[in-house]
């Protein structure tokens, strides 16, 4: 899979208009006596590449798992695509929502995560069918063509019949990314998708999510310690510290010209 090879938009997802897709109103999360996310505001528009930075701790991959409802807020909303993710309306009030709509709202969002997470059992195209059968109702038919479209993309179209034992680290993550998108999610959230990679694979991974950055429309939110990568997809680059942002801005600005004495130690840290 080369970096500049081209990529179908259709083959992974709808067309965005550029409008407010994901927020975080006044969002608090404790684990314990902990304070994980501090009344935490933030926003990303369709469309976008969003890179979150900091040091391990900050809350970094809490927001991701919060959107995947794998645990809920303690105070605050979120919304996605205009929707609340844990509440819904009834009668004038906010309350907290039924696992029906928290699954619809979902639906929006795709996940890879840093260990691949795939079905040991089942063989690369059943890993990938799947969900866009079961939950989306598609055919078996209609989701191998997907299949097939999303393991073009990744490089991966002579291991449609392996089981995840037989592939390597980096192709496991591959076919998980290929998973996540076809669901045809509206935004993609990568949790540190190199951090369980031998070195020698880790470019491999990156050149993937780089094309698919540069050639869609897909709307990513990025948590990753690999600055070079961050550097090259990102419209957007968030510090986070302590459960806050400290700050916010363009790859350029940040990496070259950070404001905030907490982002020049961190980057220097870590570059």
């Amino acid at each position: 899979m080369s970096a500049d090879s081209s990529v179908s938009k259709e083959t992974v997802n709808p067309a965005v208009d550029g409008s407010e897709l994901i927020r975080f109103d006044k969002v608090t999360k404790r684990f314990g006596t902990n304070t994980v996310l501090d009344s935490l505001d933030f926003t990303v528009s369709s469309g976008k590449h969003v890179t979150l930075i900091g040091p391990s701790g900050s809350g970094k991959t809490t927001i991701l798992r919060l959107l995947m409802t794998l645990t809920n807020p303690d105070e605050g909303t979120i919304k996605v695509a205009g929707d609340y993710l844990n509440h819904e309306e009834k009668n004038g009030k906010l309350v907290p929502a039924g696992e029906k709509h928290v699954r619809e709202v979902r639906k929006n969002i795709g996940m890879v995560f840093q260990q691949f997470n795939l079905f040991p059992n089942m063989k690369v195209m059943r890993n990938i069918t799947e969900a866009p059968v079961h939950v989306l109702g598609l055919s078996k038919d209609e989701a191998e063509e997907r299949a097939r479209g999303l393991l073009e993309l990744v490089g991966l179209t002579e291991h449609v019949d392996k089981y995840p034992t037989q592939l390597s680290g980096g192709q496991q993550q591959r076919v998980a990314i290929a998973r996540a998108l076809a669901m045809r999610p509206q935004v993609l959230l990568l949790d540190e998708v190199t951090s369980a990679l031998d070195p020698e694979l880790v470019a491999g991974v990156l050149d993937v999510l780089r094309d698919i950055a540069h050639t869609t429309d897909i709307t990513m939110l990025c948590v990753t310690h690999e600055m070079n990568f961050a550097r090259d997809i990102s419209d957007d680059v968030l510090m986070f510290d302590a459960g806050r942002v400290i700050e916010s801005g363009s790859p350029e600005k940040i990496f070259s010209e950070p404001d905030n004495e907490r982002t020049r130690q961190f980057l220097s840290a870590v570059l």
